[in-house]
């Protein structure tokens, strides 16, 4: 049994091929965190109460240089076999207070101004930002801006800056970032308003994304677990890609109404696979874009999807996804998902012929073409209408025939946000997922009337559309509870920051869409979720729950989970 050097506290010790070495005596190689194994399971120390004096030390290796009296004080007596058991390591009480918090103005993806939150603690400093949305609910918490028209043309959020800085740092700081459900309250405290109209969801949500990081540091854990633990989930299942292909509504200057025609790897057996399949797809396509639209046709839109400028019809431009799908050999293995965002081309205008409001799947033509006026002109001309203005009947067989006539995964908001009786019809007819967006905001009571009105069966879980992770994971907790599939998804003005992923892996959400397998602020996401995956399949470990039985890192795909996945 080896021996722990002498030294005097703060003891400061070096990891060297598998032997305590005192740090003056050896100043290469990394800086390790102490570990024992005790009756055959490995432990942090600063999680045991106390350590068998027999017990093996172990060492962990990182990739930063760490004083090991951060981790325990080490007495200067030995450990031998005829040592007795009580322990001679004593815990040292760790400072895991918020030190400092700060703030500044960043570009997202679409080269709009976003916030970026730091919070120092004292293990470092631990950074969110957050998206932005094109297409945003009404029922949305509030994402403040500056509206100076000088500046950013008047989408700069320097009071957001200032808001984080000047009101939330000050408060939070010295709080427990392990807390979170006690630091996400006091930012509702803060702002005092039911939609964050005064601070901006997008200043609590950077300060909250940024406190969950901390806590998952102070705690020495993944974020994915540390928000599992935060949820009270017990499976770490990886979800199905939804990768957009097609872009067209507000996300594309195409013709197209629907704003996303997207694929899914559901007949993969891990993520990986289902990254490769949906890359492959997707290049697939690009060729036939380009074969059947011309070169030009291959520009991508906000989320990183083919946008051709000559699709008008919806079921032209799922037929073409399909046919991508067929060509590249995954046929009966791959889905197709469609995002309606009908909210943007709902009329509420009445009409002789129509007095309940239609929707105009024209709408960006007529936007271009001579607006309100000549929108009503369309309208009036005859008693057919225009085939591309549908009435709720008309949208409902429209979706039940996609449904029918290809391997439909989901359609999310189908009808406007607040048009709940066709959208509760088109549920009740279970031809596939029908999933709320708008309508239901990640607001825990919105879904809640969600479920019990039955207008969807599915929600969709952007964190920006509620501001903090806690009512979140309380919205996900809810749709959960009746049932309902969950999807992670990103916004349409993305940034780097890769948080979702983690959250789709500790929520056990089933399913995840963030863009094309194209733009490095989509593809970010989706290279974060294949280290998770690989890490939880080097760990072997096994979900809890007598009803799951899937190992820790299961693909979403198996079973059809991604349907449904109950904590």
């Amino acid at each position: 049994m080896f021996q722990i050097p002498k030294a005097t506290p703060p003891s400061q010790l070096y990891a060297s091929k598998g032997r305590f070495v005192p740090l003056e005596n050896n100043c290469k190689g990394p800086i390790s965190s102490l570990w024992i194994k005790k009756d055959g399971e490995r432990k942090n120390i600063r999680r045991c109460k106390s350590v068998c004096a027999k017990s093996q030390i172990f060492l962990k290796e990182t990739n930063k240089r760490t004083d090991a009296s951060r981790f325990l004080k080490v007495k200067t007596r030995a450990i031998s076999n005829q040592a007795s058991c009580s322990s001679p390591f004593k815990p040292e009480k760790q400072d895991n207070r918020i030190l400092n918090v700060t703030a500044r103005q960043i570009l997202d993806s679409r080269g709009n101004p976003t916030v970026e939150t730091d919070v120092t603690t004292p293990l470092g400093v631990f950074r969110a930002s957050v998206p932005s949305g094109a297409s945003t609910g009404i029922y949305e918490a509030v994402e403040l801006r500056d509206g100076n028209k000088g500046c950013y043309h008047g989408r700069s959020v320097l009071k957001v800056v200032r808001n984080i800085e000047e009101i939330i740092g000050p408060a939070i700081k010295g709080s427990d970032p392990r807390d979170q459900r006690a630091l996400d309250k006091r930012l509702l405290e803060l702002d005092g308003t039911a939609n964050k109209a005064r601070l901006g969801a997008n200043a609590t949500l950077a300060v909250s994304m940024a406190v969950c990081r901390a806590g998952a540091s102070t705690l020495n854990i993944p974020l994915y677990r540390h928000l599992a633990s935060l949820a009270g989930n017990r499976k770490l299942i990886l979800p199905v890609p939804s990768f957009n292909v097609i872009n067209g509504g507000r996300h594309a200057g195409n013709a197209l109404a629907f704003q996303e025609f997207m694929i899914l790897p559901i007949g993969a057996s891990s993520f990986a696979e289902g990254l490769r399949m949906g890359a492959e797809t997707y290049h697939t396509l690009k060729k036939l874009v380009c074969a059947r639209y011309g070169s030009n046709a291959c520009n991508v839109g906000d989320e990183g999807g083919f946008a051709p400028a000559g699709i008008v019809s919806i079921e032209e431009g799922v037929k073409l996804v399909y046919d991508a799908i067929k060509e590249a050999g995954f046929e009966g293995r791959m889905k197709i998902g469609v995002d309606s965002a009908a909210s943007e081309f709902y009329r509420q205008t009445q009409t002789p012929t129509n007095e309940e409001g239609y929707y105009d799947l024209g709408f960006k033509q007529r936007e271009r073409g001579g607006g309100k006026e000549d929108e009503m002109k369309i309208v009036q001309k005859n008693t057919n209408r225009d085939t591309l203005i549908k009435s709720k009947a008309e949208m409902l067989e429209l979706y039940l025939n996609l449904a029918k006539n290809y391997p439909i995964a989901f359609i999310e908001d189908p009808f406007e946000q607040d048009d709940w009786e066709p959208a509760k019809s088109l549920t009740a007819a279970g031809a596939c997922l029908v999933i709320g967006d708008d309508m239901l905001c990640t607001n825990p009571s919105r879904v809640k009337k969600g479920i019990e009105f039955k207008c969807v069966n599915s929600l969709l879980l952007k964190l920006n559309q509620i501001g903090t992770i806690s009512e979140a994971i309380e919205a996900v907790r809810l749709a959960k509870a009746a049932g309902w599939g969950v999807m992670t998804s990103h916004r349409s003005g993305e940034t780097e920051d890769t948080f979702i992923a983690d959250l789709a892996v500790g929520l056990a959400t089933g399913l995840i869409k963030t863009g094309a397998p194209c733009r490095s602020e989509r593809t970010a996401k989706y290279n974060q979720l294949l280290r998770i995956e690989e890490e939880l399949l080097k760990r072997g470990g096994v979900n809890e729950g007598k009803e799951a039985g899937e190992n820790e890192g299961t693909y979403a795909g198996k079973g059809e989970l991604w349907k449904s996945i109950k904590w």
